[in-house]
């Protein structure tokens, strides 16, 4: 049967959330809009005979940083090639790029053959809500009323590219909340927390200091249901981070590898405590 790669449409990006789920990912509920605001182009879909059998996000930030992630084929047409020509797109798409990606430390042999390089590996911790005690008079604010402008900015130091069409949307998302710590009118820390298929997920959560993060994360948690599941996704060499993750009472559930296929991009990721998402960086 003939099998094309074609871009997804902007409605067939909610497909590959739902695949994702059927592999135990936990997706945001509405991560599929703000997925695709990213770059409206990076979503891939493998077609056999008019049917959606697998797709790539390669996902471009500014045509210099791309990421590689929803590398999913259905398991009923595995063992086809598809996967290997879905991964031949998604790269094709983002040659001459830095492309990153979070893949799971099994598949790290295959990823090297294409040229990636790992840089280091997260862990996405789980726990309970409630776990942490909101710091009183804390100067946390809602993140919608911090200067878009200086958001995107500090966002630039934690993350290799520009992404504001992504942000604008993820802080944005419904069943969400972000929050920011600010330091003389100056944004010192942030975060959001969204519901997902299970529980909620935090990310980004950043911060100058542990003390900050800390605060932010428990500000977070407060705002859903006490008792509801919490995850955070943690780059281990940021011991900090590991630190407030087993504080705050939370275990070790699932991990994946950084890899760069390129320089890896600089980053300031002592003040990364929760990655944004293992889909698109």
């Amino acid at each position: 049967m003939e099998c094309t790669i074609r871009n997804m449409r902007r409605d067939e990006v909610a497909m590959a959330i739902e695949w994702a789920a059927d592999e135990g990912w936990n997706p945001g509920l509405h991560d599929a809009a703000c997925f695709h605001a990213a770059d409206p182009d990076g979503f891939l879909v493998a077609e056999c005979g008019g049917e959606a059998v697998g797709c790539i996000s390669a996902v471009s930030y500014a045509g210099s940083f791309g990421f590689i992630g929803l590398y999913i084929v259905r398991p009923d047409w595995r063992g086809r090639g598809i996967g290997l020509r879905l991964w031949t797109a998604g790269m094709e798409r983002l040659s001459g790029q830095v492309v990153g990606l979070d893949g799971v430390p099994a598949q790290q042999d295959n990823y090297r053959k294409s040229g990636f390089v790992l840089a280091w590996n997260n862990v996405r911790f789980a726990g309970t809500a409630g776990a942490a005690t909101p710091a009183a008079g804390a100067p946390i604010v809602p993140l919608a009323s911090v200067d878009f402008a200086a958001l995107c900015a500090d966002d630039r130091r934690v993350f290799p590219a520009p992404r504001d069409a992504f942000l604008r949307c993820w802080t944005a998302m419904p069943d969400a909340t972000g929050l920011a710590w600010l330091a003389g009118g100056k944004i010192a820390g942030w975060g959001l927390i969204r519901r997902c298929l299970e529980g909620h997920k935090i990310g980004p959560l950043v911060a100058d200091t542990p003390g900050i993060a800390n605060a932010v994360y428990a500000a977070l948690c407060a705002a859903v249901p006490n008792g509801d599941t919490v995850y955070l996704d943690v780059p281990m060499p940021n011991a900090a981070a590991v630190a407030l993750a087993q504080a705050c009472g939370l275990r070790s559930v699932f991990e994946t590898a950084r890899m760069y296929a390129g320089p890896a991009p600089a980053c300031e990721l002592q003040r990364v405590f929760g990655i944004t998402s293992f889909e698109l960086g």
